[in-house]
């Protein structure tokens, strides 16, 4: 049967393709031919058009596209307290091609903003969604996040000389972030995580021992923040992950399946629900799935895929989510895009109309699967 709170039967990560208008006006914008309020205003315009576009196909939920970031993450840590955007020699590697040289370090003491630019941004979302009849969908980067990629460098020895002081204040951080959006009305919560499937690369691991850290407590490490980060959400909030393997341009970073972090990952942190990706053989199989707890969780199985423009066709995911029945019951499952079309500004190698066909695909299937 279908289900009347999120994660929905017909759901999707996040993030959508960029229209030309905000392309076009963020490239004014930098070259000074417009203001940031101008901007604003493009984004306003084009984020109520897309609530609505992904309302009349048929999903309950709507984000904003996250058409206000330039990355799924750095937009956003960037404005904790303690923390600043800067450029670094080199991006970050991906599969054939590097991204801008941008990344975050923490230099001060951690904490949230009351005016965190993203609960405008939220509220905004609500707005908009309250006339379209669905439920607003807010994501942000998960606070393992800001650890792994830059590791000890990339936070300051001065302002947290023991590292765990570090794991205490973002967890606490991430508490008061919580409670913000609560209180902004959000009542369904994302945190995207490169970082599970990263610690399921032993090219991963390998960079990490490489600079000297001890990658084999990470696991327990990131669960007890996360863990803590949430605990004291409201019942009639919905706090869910998405695991990613690296999304820019169509392109990826890790490989390998869910086995290594499984249990902690389904077991040992309290979401809600899980977004995994299936949607090619670098995610591995369907059997790390039997760790997930009997009840109420939801994995949401992305096989659908958001690096490409063809169509998936219904027999192979229906025949796909049968598979992971196998593992976990139907009833704790749902479809998805296996990500977000556009984890950056620059958006995967796909039309919009190819990027609309999915979402309605994962809608369509959802209600064959799981009825109308």
């Amino acid at each position: 049967m279908q289900r009347s709170k999120a994660p929905f039967r017909a759901d999707e990560v996040g993030s959508l393709l960029r229209p030309p208008r905000i392309k076009e006006a963020r490239a004014k914008l930098e070259k000074g031919e417009i203001s940031a309020d101008d901007l604003r205003k493009v984004e306003d315009m084009e984020i109520e058009k897309i609530v609505h576009k992904q309302a009349s196909i048929g999903l309950k939920l709507a984000t904003d596209g996250e058409f206000r970031r330039s990355w799924w993450h750095f937009d956003f840590l960037a404005k904790l307290t303690g923390c600043e955007l800067f450029h670094p020699d080199e991006g970050i590697q991906f599969a054939g091609i590097q991204t801008r040289h941008d990344a975050v370090r923490v230099i001060g003491k951690l904490d949230f903003p009351d005016d965190h630019p993203m609960l405008a941004h939220f509220r905004f979302l609500k707005k908009q969604c309250e006339t379209a009849h669905v439920m607003p969908k807010m994501t942000i980067p998960s606070p393992a996040v800001l650890h792994f990629r830059g590791g000890r460098k990339s936070i300051s020895k001065q302002v947290y000389p023991d590292i765990e002081l570090f794991f205490e204040d973002i967890a606490k951080t991430y508490r008061k972030a919580v409670r913000a959006f609560y209180d902004a009305g959000c009542r369904y919560l994302q945190l995207d995580d490169t970082v599970w499937a990263y610690l399921c690369s032993q090219d991963e691991l390998n960079k990490v021992r490489a600079r000297g850290e001890d990658a084999d407590n990470l696991q327990e490490i990131y669960a007890r923040v996360i863990n803590y980060a949430i605990a004291e959400r409201p019942a009639d909030m919905t706090i869910t992950t998405h695991v990613c393997r690296g999304n820019f341009r169509s392109t990826w970073i890790s490989s390998g399946g869910y086995e290594p972090v499984a249990e902690t990952m389904l077991a040992g942190t309290n979401y809600d629900g899980y977004f995994l990706e299936y949607d090619s053989e670098r995610a591995g199989g369907f059997e790390p799935l039997r760790y997930l707890p009997k009840g109420k969780k939801i994995v949401v199985v992305g096989v659908i895929t958001s690096k490409s423009g063809e169509l998936e066709k219904k027999d192979d995911i229906k025949r796909r989510l049968e598979e992971a029945g196998k593992y976990a019951p139907l009833d704790q499952l749902a479809v998805s895009p296996q990500c977000g079309f556009a984890s950056t500004e620059e958006g995967n190698i796909l039309t919009e109309e190819e990027q609309w066909a999915k979402l309605r695909l994962a809608v369509e299937v959802a209600n064959e699967v799981w009825g109308k």
